[in-house]
């Protein structure tokens, strides 16, 4: 696939498949709760990092509504749902660390969260 040339950006974007939509969707999640990444294996590609697959985090925010690409990129629909950031304890994610070692977060759908 040749690189994307600067003129083209504002184009792709736009054709994207995670593309912020204006849609009345009831969010399944909240700030502060806790969830589970489903532990999701699939034969193709998804955008939940496998490394956070089966692991809790919690909802630091709720980035709106979106198209969700694993759907629209399969051609069944743009199945448009809520995006969040989700916090995780390093240490839950990579093992014990030093003290303090810090979270990561992850952006993830809500067809890739249940309640933990």
């Amino acid at each position: 696939m040749p690189a994307l040339k600067a003129a083209d950006v504002e184009q792709a974007l736009r054709k994207g498949g995670s593309a912020r939509v204006d849609v009345d969707v009831a969010p399944k999640f909240k700030p502060g709760q806790r969830v589970a990444v489903r532990n999701l294996n699939p034969l193709g590609h998804i955008r939940a990092p496998r490394y956070v697959r089966g692991r809790s985090g919690t909802i630091d925010r709720d980035h709106g509504v979106f198209v969700f690409p694993d759907t629209h990129a399969a051609g069944t629909g743009k199945s448009p749902q809520h995006v969040y950031s989700v916090r995780f304890e390093a240490s839950d994610v990579w093992g014990p660390g030093p003290p303090g070692d810090g979270a990561i977060y992850i952006d993830l759908w809500d067809d890739y969260l249940e309640p933990a």
